[in-house]
């Protein structure tokens, strides 16, 4: 184990003396169950990662933090693979939540039962591929409440981001001369940020980050910004897996490695599972969470093109209060 390396990195985060122990405890804990199966820590893929957490389930010591502090420990070792399979692990499970609730609150709790019936999420730590039947039963059960219905529920905030974390950016568009004067200078700032983890050879979010990525965004406005026509913005998603999306010349292996979700990327590759492109309402609801927040009321969101649906790229339209 990498020990001081973790630690500083530890400590940049303004975590304390117990916390610190306790993440350095859950690497160790990873370390002796490799070593028990004649595997080391600098070793290991994305397959042992699994039989780990397939271990900690049946031993039932698979907490959420837990998986968070194995997660920390990959980002700051430059792991990316494995800190970005263990983040698919356990990014979605809040916005299972989140979506029962907005049901409740804007439908009763006899549409949460009716949508909800029978479903229990997987134990903290299985593969992503078993929330895919969870989800494809959820989306069309709320199809089932009216189409309109369903895109209202999942195009809400349920990934939690909170208003305070866009500071910056109402800042900067008070600042700005126009709206696409703000829109130009948010492209250009984060152009530079992907650039400094390019250089830095560090995971921005669970993307890995390639000059050829850099590239990519750069010609594109519509990517971690948004473009103005009339009264619409309209944004592309980002790849999730942008580097290996961009070199990909398989098309359903394109759509996989375009997906963020971890509750439905899974289901691009099954024979078994189809979910409904109306489940990318939910990342519209993320996509424009920041647009929200700067005109201070619920934009409306329509999906244009949807890896789902079998598009090569998710891409969607703000229309401008």
């Amino acid at each position: 184990m990498r020990k001081d390396t973790f630690v500083e990195y530890l400590g940049s985060r303004g975590m304390g003396a117990e916390e610190i122990e306790r993440s350095v405890r859950s690497v160790m804990d990873l370390e002796d169950y490799l070593s028990s199966n004649d595997a080391d820590i600098e070793g290991i893929d994305v397959r042992l990662m699994r039989e780990y957490l397939s271990h900690l389930i049946e031993v039932k010591a698979n907490s959420m933090q837990r998986l968070v502090d194995l997660a920390r420990y990959f980002y700051a070792t430059g792991r990316h693979a494995v800190y970005i399979y263990l983040v698919s692990t356990f990014s979605g499970r809040e916005v299972l939540d989140s979506i029962s609730d907005k049901i409740i609150s804007e439908m009763g709790t006899d549409c949460q039962a009716r949508v909800f019936e029978g479903l229990e999420k997987p134990p903290v730590g299985s593969p992503p591929e078993s929330y895919i039947e969870n989800t494809m039963r959820i989306v069309c059960r709320l199809l089932d409440e009216g189409v309109d219905r369903c895109h209202e529920i999942l195009a809400d905030n349920h990934h939690g981001i909170p208003r305070d974390s866009f500071s910056r950016f109402i800042e900067m568009y008070r600042d700005s001369d126009s709206l696409d004067d703000f829109l130009a200078r948010l492209h250009r700032e984060r152009v530079s940020e992907l650039q400094r983890h390019s250089d830095q050879g560090k995971a921005w979010f669970e993307q890995e980050i390639t000059p050829e990525v850099v590239d990519m965004v750069r010609e594109n406005r519509e990517m971690l910004s948004a473009v103005r026509k009339g009264d619409h913005l309209y944004i592309t998603k980002i790849p999730y897996s942008p580097a290996q999306w961009l070199s990909e010349q398989d098309p359903v292996r394109r759509r996989y490695l375009a997906c963020h979700c971890p509750l439905a990327r899974e289901a691009i590759l099954s024979e078994e599972v189809d979910i409904p492109m109306d489940w990318c309402y939910c990342s519209g609801g993320f996509a424009k969470r920041l647009f929200d927040v700067l005109f201070n009321e619920f934009t409306e969101v329509e999906v244009l093109e949807s890896v789902l649906a079998g598009d090569d790229r998710c891409r969607f339209r703000i229309r401008l209060p």
